[in-house]
């Protein structure tokens, strides 16, 4: 019998995302097929706490971390040990005990501290495998702005759009509100620059609307985004690979509130999919294409989900962001797009395993050292 693989599935975290990436991970592990794979859950508690133990999901879910069946544990960056470390502490001295060894983290960590680059540096130094894009594709996905510049940069079409400090919303609200609307007319839509799942998000039919929403959105990030207003189609592709990535089959959202808000993704569930999305063939092209150039750009890797607007007065093609873990839950997008695209959940999350083993792989073929040519 093959050895089995050793993954460590991390979730939780310190995000405004925290309880999404729950939901995710139970969708992940009830996947991984246990013939397959050794399993270690770890949950990072709100405080970043790392936790391990049985039942460690359900006891984020329900808030009791203080469970004696749960141990703290760490990565450390040490690339001749590939394991999960146990913290034992005795009279007041820490030691480290190994818990269990790792050929593949599987991060399903949304948001802050867990899809911005931050933990993808980590299981750099600690030289591990892991799931999903690597540190250049996280952080720059991840940040709103950033990424709008080099999707420009590389000609790709966004909606109009500024980048405000929490400073200046915090020492001068009312310039700011003017800068915001030089961007164009209401309504306005005002995001934390690094946050995802619609965390922070409110759309402005006025300037108190505005007032409001730089508010809310700088209390979940120090970088604000506002952005034009679009009616358009929200239209979603799913992308997987490494070097040559596919797209799955579009997909477009049909949102049951004025936008598709955290509770309508999370809470109750309201909005409808249509799939395949309605759209003509060459325009379904154009956006598959744009996706994969749009995910070579800020090289990613594993798998990102690539949401658009498609302007419904004129039929222009705007690309909003790129998520490099997008949910995993059973109603989420990048999932179902696959499936319907004939590739089923556990099928999924095996390729995902598959391109983070040919990721280290290909990343332990760069030299180190200096090598002198004589």
């Amino acid at each position: 019998m093959d050895k089995k693989l050793r993954i460590a599935v991390l979730f939780g975290g310190r995000s405004g995302e925290h309880e999404v990436s729950l939901m995710s991970a139970r969708s992940v592990l009830s996947a991984l097929d246990p013939e397959k794979y050794e399993i270690t859950q770890i949950g990072i508690t709100k405080d970043g706490v790392w936790m391990a133990g049985e039942n460690v999901l359900d006891a984020l879910s329900k808030g009791q971390t203080e469970d004696e069946n749960l141990k703290q544990v760490v990565i450390i960056p040490d690339q001749y040990h590939n394991r999960i470390w146990k913290i034992q502490i005795e009279d007041f001295a820490w030691m480290l005990e190994p818990l269990a060894d790792v050929d593949v983290v599987f991060p399903v960590l949304h948001g802050t501290f867990g899809e911005d680059g931050t933990l993808q540096g980590l299981l750099e130094l600690a030289d591990l495998a892991y799931v999903g894009a690597g540190v250049t594709g996280s952080s720059v996905g991840m940040d709103k702005g950033v990424f709008k510049d080099v999707m420009r940069a590389n000609d790709i079409p966004t909606v109009e759009s500024v980048i405000v400090l929490r400073s200046e919303v915090e020492k001068n609200i009312e310039a700011v509100i003017c800068q915001a609307e030089a961007v164009g007319p209401y309504p306005l839509f005002v995001k934390p620059a690094n946050l995802g799942s619609s965390v922070g998000i409110t759309k402005c039919n006025n300037r108190a609307d505005l007032g409001e929403g730089l508010m809310e959105a700088a209390a979940y990030d120090r970088r604000v985004l506002v952005e034009r207003g679009v009616n358009a189609h929200e239209i979603e592709v799913s992308v997987l690979g490494n070097d040559a990535p596919q797209t799955s089959i579009l997909g477009e959202v049909l949102p049951s509130r004025e936008f598709y808000s955290y509770e309508s993704k999370y809470v109750d569930g309201t909005s409808g999919l249509l799939i395949p999305a309605p759209l003509p063939d060459e325009t379904a092209e154009k956006i598959r294409q744009m996706a994969v150039t749009a995910y070579k750009a800020i090289d990613c890797a594993g798998m990102a989900r690539v949401d658009f607007f498609v302007e419904k007065a004129t039929g222009e093609i705007y690309l909003n962001e790129v998520n490099t873990i997008p949910g995993f839950t059973s109603i989420s997008l990048y999932p179902k797009l696959w499936e319907a695209s004939g590739l089923p959940y556990t099928k999924l999350v095996d390729r995902l395993v598959e391109l983070a083993l040919e990721r280290k792989a290909d990343r332990d073929r760069t030299e180190r050292r200096f090598r002198r040519i004589s």
